[in-house]
């Protein structure tokens, strides 16, 4: 099968606050792969650490056949042109239409010709359902569609890995259904593999091939949907159904009520 990411005993911290904490995970290749956690997991700060944002403190970072870790300046500029990104909300020009937003990475990694460009960002488009729209802005079209033009973007390149940090966040249940299916069909279209940093349960388990569940900083359980689903741990459960009951209390840690009205 291979793998198109593998983190081997990874710690990553700022100054005595340590995020993450010898996290091992393999990504494997043409799969959809969902990471999931509660806020403030880590799960954003993975992502980061696979593109090479942020240095780790130790451990070891493969992406794509790239030690990230050694990597230099242009040598993750050349890996990362093998990545598509879909930020959290789209992140989209807002003094670009459509088209041109599409049209961007194009312009700025390839010497293609304006023909050329135009018939991809309009084949890119019309997969998202949204080549009607493009000539309109982002201040024109609703937060699902502009999702959906991020996502026509993040696949201009045809890239091999596309990262997806939260692409669920703040959409109805309509759009989101639509995201959902794109991703998974995006996927086996391209013949890419997808990373799906998320919280949403339903949407992720439905559409994933591997899942990977973090908290406080740690790889807690990682396989099929249905062998994270089976896993006891305390917390994976907790998360998994949603119950008010369990590692994470509702209450953050207080002295005893008393005291406070004594």
């Amino acid at each position: 099968m291979g793998f198109v990411a593998q983190l081997k005993n990874v710690d990553f911290g700022y100054a005595d606050r340590l995020i993450l904490e010898n996290i091992s995970l393999d990504i494997p290749k043409g799969k959809v792969v969902s990471v999931m956690g509660g806020s403030g997991s880590g799960k954003t700060t993975l992502l980061r650490l696979m593109c090479g944002q942020y240095p780790v403190n130790r451990g070891e970072v493969q992406v794509l056949g790239q030690n990230v870790v050694t990597a230099n300046t242009q040598q993750l500029y050349a890996f990362r042109k093998k990545i598509g990104v879909l930020f959290q909300f789209g992140a989209l020009f807002t003094d670009l239409n459509v088209f041109e937003n599409v049209a961007f990475p194009l312009r700025e990694h390839t010497n293609l010709p304006e023909a050329a460009i135009r018939d991809l960002v309009l084949l890119k488009l019309q997969a998202v359902g949204l080549r009607g729209a493009s000539n309109l802005f982002p201040s024109e079209i609703s937060g699902g569609m502009s999702r959906r033009v991020a996502l026509a973007r993040a696949i201009a390149l045809d890239p091999e890995l596309i990262f997806y940090d939260e692409p669920f966040a703040g959409l109805d249940p309509i759009s989101l259904g639509i995201t959902a299916n794109l991703i998974r069909t995006l996927n086996d279209a391209l013949g890419a593999t997808s990373v799906v940093v998320t919280h949403d349960i339903h949407e992720s388990f439905a559409i994933s091939d591997h899942v990977i569940v973090i908290a406080n900083g740690k790889v807690l359980a990682q396989g099929t949907p249905a062998e994270v689903e089976a896993n006891q741990d305390p917390y994976v459960q907790q998360f998994i159904k949603g119950l008010p009951e369990g590692p994470v209390k509702f209450h953050y840690p207080a002295r005893n009520l008393q005291e406070d009205f004594a």
